[in-house]
């Protein structure tokens, strides 16, 4: 197939990418380059400067004979969402309108949508499965649960098939290293560590460490992006014969912020120094997924989401001193 990627130059992205050329497909990338890397830009495939939010471009990048849309062009930072949700509306609601507008003009019916576990919001009960209720606490999960509704629509008007991908916490970085260039302005813990690590921070803070934990800091689920990028494939190949789905991609086993800092410092050598501070609103004690359906649909699994493989695949990338064994 002839696939456009949006956003992949960038961290999750490239990754795809890199997946989809090695499974024999075409891969058209779509990436404004606000987040994305110029050295992970797959030299095989056909590579378009430009933003969702362009739609001219996107008609000509769809006139393209593609056959399926694979997108990953959004902004992800949840705290950045409550206090610039005009950039999250214009971004993500906007932007993938846009895309499904040109698709339906050209035809293109299959979609494989990033979207993500904060759709949830506070969990309920855990391990969360697909039925748990969606009820979004930051505007980054609320654009997602937007698209979701918007994908079934589409889907029942003009017979867009689709998949959406709930993920929490992606992270590592290719295990076989052919993907180095480093995910810009990172918010998340596992790069924060890493920046500690290579002597790019000072230190980090850790928001609260009296939670209900065997350690007093929150719990969550992690998952390598080579998972990650065998999912959207196996979804991609998956919508060929069957209908849209909405599954989990998570590893159902968690791990707390001392057991990411304490693995770190052992992969390293270094000491993480870091400060303990207020919780932040609205992060619960702990915070895991089961991908059950995953399993069951995709016969998808996640091969490289230990916490040693993926922060051992973090380190070859951040070390200053080279690879690492």
């Amino acid at each position: 197939m002839k696939v456009l990627v949006t956003g992949g130059a960038g961290y999750i992205g490239s990754h795809v990418v890199q997946d989809l050329i090695n499974a024999g497909h075409d891969v058209v990338i779509l990436d404004d380059m606000s987040l994305g890397c110029v050295e992970n830009i797959h030299v095989k495939a056909e590579f378009v400067e430009g933003s969702t939010l362009d739609e001219a471009m996107l008609d000509d990048v769809l006139a393209k004979n593609i056959d399926a849309v694979v997108h990953l062009a959004a902004f992800k930072a949840a705290g950045e969402s409550m206090t610039d949700p005009e950039k999250y509306s214009r971004n993500n609601l906007n932007g993938t309108t846009n895309v499904l507008n040109a698709m339906m003009k050209h035809d293109v019916k299959t979609f494989v949508f990033s979207s993500s576990a904060a759709v949830y919001g506070y969990p309920e009960y855990l391990p969360v499965d697909e039925k748990h209720p969606v009820k979004p606490i930051n505007y980054y999960g609320y654009t997602k649960l937007a698209i979701e509704e918007n994908l079934k629509w589409y889907s029942e008007l003009k017979g867009l098939k689709y998949a959406a991908l709930r993920y929490f916490n992606a992270a590592g970085y290719d295990v076989n290293g052919t993907l180095s260039g480093l995910e810009k302005n990172p918010q998340n813990l596992l790069p924060i560590v890493m920046e500690v690590a290579s002597g790019v921070r000072k230190s980090m803070n850790i928001f609260g460490d009296d939670y209900d934990t065997k350690d007093g800091t929150g719990i969550r689920d992690y998952i390598h992006v080579n998972d990650l990028a065998s999912a959207h494939v196996s979804a991609l190949e998956y919508l060929q014969e069957n209908d849209s789905f909405t599954v989990n991609l998570a590893t159902g086993a968690g791990y707390s912020v001392m057991d990411v800092i304490k693995e770190a410092e052992a992969i390293s050598g270094h000491t993480i120094k870091y400060n303990i501070v207020d919780r932040r609103p609205g992060d619960p004690a702990e915070l895991i997924a089961t991908s059950k359906q995953a399993n069951e649909l995709l016969n998808w699994e996640a091969k490289n989401s230990d916490l040693n493989t993926i922060l051992k695949s973090m380190w070859n990338v951040y070390n200053p001193e080279g690879k690492h064994d």
